[in-house]
């Protein structure tokens, strides 16, 4: 009898703890492939000039590849890494290693699904499936208290019904071992510049940066617990911040290089042990992940599709333009706005209030095409996920139910505050 070879397309699903398609491929398969393609299309420049993945974001996502076939090689097995189409170089693996089927991981987001499709037909040619698994989101569909055609489009009734009647699944435990097939060429980590970036700068004012990889998610969650927050105490502490206390987990988990219910668990565990709720913001922020992933996936496009509330007040295109020139250079003259810009642009990363203020300064204040500054959130954000990013923006310019809400901000944010002044003397020191 010969044997069953898996293929593992990882995705945004970079580690081995908690990845259900990496212990059913290793537990259903004699020889495990796992891959991962650097797909041109998300490295490409934009209409606008704008690279669509920024250095920053692609420097921690090359960190964490790195961070994934190291944690392979320490369980017998490897990470094969291609540069190409993913719907071109799957199934050429799939002929070269004898596959018997392809695992990966469900997405939701339109640009993602339509890749997952164009794999899904090269595989078929080759009589090939596709399997597909649910991973990314902390309540599985299918111990919703609803179908997903159901799922009730403001958050707050989600919120209620999912904590009332559902449960989060226990994490999946991480192979002991991979036993892969005899690779003759595992490819190279490609640079900054082979994906057609250049190297960030790293901005001092920061105090530290972002590394890719399992390993440091799985330390970060670890300092969050023992100081509050790895940034904000002892080596590499950040610089003040507007509402400074945060796990600062996001982006580990927009590449899956944690799991949702892996914090869910260990923050259940801190809750036990400490009887405290400081942790709430953190189990309503993966509630809101969630959220944002089962709209796109009831909805579709049609969840940010709507049109823009600022419909009738339209700028000029060179007003629109100017306008939005500025608020991406930190140059509107509004201190704070142009503070959190700043950040963002040197850091690639600001919090959740901060990206609040500049979103609805833009939209509301400035006018702009709210999908120019998701574009721009997009190609910045360290931790970029697409769903979230592009859910919260629309919430944000009022186009999908989101807004019925509670969670959502009461009143104008105060963009003329005159209390975070360390922050806006470390973003903008000429201010004061």
């Amino acid at each position: 009898m010969s044997e069953k070879t898996i293929l593992v397309w990882f995705r945004n699903d970079l580690r081995i703890h908690d990845n259900e398609i990496l212990l059913e491929a290793a537990r259903k398969a004699d020889k495990v492939l796992p891959v991962y393609c650097f797909d041109p299309y998300y490295f490409r420049t934009n209409p606008s000039g704008n690279t669509k993945t920024g250095s920053l974001r692609a420097r921690f996502l090359l960190e964490s590849v790195a961070d994934l076939r190291k944690s392979l090689q320490n369980i017998g097995g490897d990470l094969l890494i291609r540069i190409g189409n993913p719907a071109g170089i799957l199934p050429q693996l799939a002929e070269e290693y004898q596959i018997n089927e392809v695992y990966h991981h469900r997405e939701v987001a339109h640009e993602e699904t339509d890749i997952s499709e164009e794999v899904e037909t090269a595989l078929w040619k080759l009589k090939l499936n596709l399997k597909h698994f649910i991973g990314h989101t902390l309540y599985h569909k299918e111990d919703l208290p609803f179908p997903i055609k159901d799922i009730p489009d403001s958050f707050a009734i989600f919120k209620k019904k999912i904590e009332r009647d559902s449960t989060v699944r226990p994490c999946i435990a991480t192979p002991e071992v991979i036993q892969t097939p005899l690779i003759t060429n595992a490819g190279k980590l490609p640079t900054l510049r082979e994906l057609g970036l250049d190297e960030p700068l790293d901005d001092p004012r920061a105090g530290g940066q972002f590394s890719g990889g399992e390993s440091a998610a799985l330390n970060q969650l670890e300092q969050f617990f023992l100081n509050g927050d790895l940034f904000a105490s002892g080596k590499g502490a950040r610089t003040p911040s507007i509402n400074s206390v945060s796990s600062k987990l996001s982006p580990w988990i927009a590449l899956g290089c944690i799991s949702l219910r892996h914090v869910y668990w260990e923050v259940t565990k801190q809750h036990q042990a400490t009887h405290s709720n400081q942790y709430n913001s953190l189990l309503l922020d993966l509630l809101w992940r969630d959220y944002f992933r089962f709209m796109f996936k009831k909805h579709g496009q049609k969840f940010i599709a709507a049109k823009n509330n600022n419909e009738g007040t339209a700028l000029p295109a060179d007003d629109d333009d100017t306008l939005f020139e500025s608020w991406k250079n930190g140059e509107t003259g509004v201190p704070l706005i142009d503070a959190v810009m700043h950040e963002l642009n040197a850091t690639g990363y600001i919090n959740n209030y901060g990206r609040q203020i500049v979103a609805d300064y833009l939209v509301h204040d400035l006018k702009v095409d709210w999908t120019k500054g998701a574009a721009y959130f997009e190609e910045k954000l360290v931790d970029y996920s697409p769903a979230s990013n592009w859910g919260n923006w629309a919430f944000i310019a009022g186009v999908n139910d989101a807004r019925e809400s509670r969670y959502a901000i009461a009143t104008k944010p105060p963009t003329d505050l005159v209390s975070n002044n360390d922050f806006i003397d470390t973003w903008l020191p000429q201010v004061s």
